[in-house]
């Protein structure tokens, strides 16, 4: 993989541990091509039936990244979170090595604040789980939801009781919330052409985007 141009499929992570092997098996077996380090070699064995680029890397220096082909990838995600040297050194070497794309999973707001002036996109997954978790226990109808922005989410929410029955038309959330309706799951199906006639029935979700404060007010109402 080394000789070849960058795949604009493929991932480089660096640190298998539960986040990177997490991230590593939803890549592979959503049919991306990945390459893997870590200088565990127990962490690096459980994963090499997900891929033939497994390496075992002692010390996660420039030449040894270049050599097992980090180069060739266009996302490289550094899932080194609590060694913080190492982090901000891989994280270097990636954008030293022009891969198009370098995501850093941070532990501390100072981390992601250092990370971030090297030129990575941070995550900060500890963190993010907790909000959703928190979300999730505060709402009763949430399924899931993304954030664009401070402002702004997707949100996937089972239908409130108090538009069961009604259409999409008489429900108009456009008007009333300032919600755009993405999607209705009806059962197995997923409805992305939606007909304002559309009744909505116990049991179905909804994918709405919109501000956050207007997504709690049509929760909550």
């Amino acid at each position: 993989m080394a000789k070849k141009g960058k795949d604009s499929g493929s991932f480089a992570i660096i640190g298998v541990g539960r986040f990177g092997s997490a991230l590593a098996t939803t890549l592979a077996l959503a049919g991306h091509q990945i390459i893997i380090c870590d200088r565990d070699p127990e962490r690096v064995k459980e994963l090499r039936e997900l891929t033939p680029y497994a390496f075992v890397v002692e010390h996660i220096t420039k030449e040894a990244l270049d050599e097992i082909g980090v180069r060739n990838c266009e996302v490289g995600v550094v899932c080194i979170g609590n060694a913080i040297e190492s982090s901000i050194l891989a994280t270097l070497h990636l954008i030293n090595l022009g891969v198009p794309r370098v995501i850093a999973k941070a532990t501390t707001k100072e981390q992601g604040q250092i990370l971030e002036r090297l030129g990575a996109e941070v995550v900060y997954p500890e963190h993010d789980m907790g909000v959703r978790l928190g979300k999730r226990l505060l709402s009763n109808h949430l399924i899931d939801y993304f954030s664009l922005n401070a402002d702004t989410e997707i949100y996937e929410m089972s239908v409130p009781d108090s538009i069961v029955g009604k259409t999409v038309a008489e429900t108009d959330l456009r008007a009333k919330y300032g919600l755009n309706i993405i999607a209705i799951e009806h059962g197995d199906e997923t409805i992305t052409n939606i007909d304002p006639e559309y009744t909505f029935e116990f049991g179905d979700g909804i994918v709405v985007l919109g501000h956050i404060k207007s997504i709690e007010k049509f929760e909550h109402e």
